[in-house]
């Protein structure tokens, strides 16, 4: 479990082919390694994924091919968001994220507006349903507040610090995202249509 609060911003340097999917070689020094071990999961872009080799500041993943086809950002080298897993003493300054993407979104707009940017996301039609004003959404990693929602698109006040310290401030119109709903939003939904089935 991650909470949608990105620690730091890595480059993913180097990626090689596997038979179904990638390995990635990330470059994180500006987030602490000192107690990942192999194994331990880490939030890259909003996607969890596993530790398998670890030297200095930087590390390995292997991304299934199921994992590629449905993300965006982590078959190409860049910039990525880093979030290392929760502990149970941690705090909770974001919102409950789990590191499975629900679907790729669409950005529509991303425009300064005084200190802070709107940013304005189209989400796949079977997602919109969890998406809700005031409620929380997480955008490449990063956990966020919907500030309106009109259908299947939704827009999002980002603070100059969110833009500063993670990968939203290259975004631009057009762009895709990876999104993840709310996790009680998808529990509610289940426990009303386990009830009618």
């Amino acid at each position: 479990m991650f909470s949608g609060i990105v620690a730091a911003t890595g480059r993913i340097a180097h990626l090689q082919a596997l038979e179904k999917g990638l390995r990635l070689t990330v470059e994180a020094p500006g987030l602490d390694l000192s107690d990942v071990a192999l194994g331990d999961s880490i939030a890259h872009g909003g996607v969890c994924l596993t530790v398998i080799e670890k030297a200095g500041a930087s590390y390995k993943v292997d991304v299934s091919r199921e994992t590629l086809d449905c993300t965006v950002g982590l078959d190409a080298p860049g910039e990525v968001n880093l979030e290392k897993a929760l502990r149970l003493a941690d705090r909770l300054g974001g919102h409950l994220v789990t590191g499975h993407v629900d679907g790729v979104g669409e950005v529509l707009k991303f425009d300064r507006i005084g200190e802070s940017h709107e940013l304005v996301i189209r989400a796949p039609k079977p997602l919109a349903k969890y998406i809700a004003r005031k409620g929380s959404v997480t955008v490449d990693g990063v956990s966020l507040t919907v500030n309106r929602v009109t259908g299947t698109d939704f827009s999002i006040n980002l603070i100059p610090h969110t833009v500063a310290v993670t990968t939203l401030k290259r975004l631009q119109a057009g762009a895709k995202v990876n999104l993840e709903i709310d996790l009680v939003a998808r529990y509610i939904e289940r426990m009303l249509t386990a009830e009618n089935e």
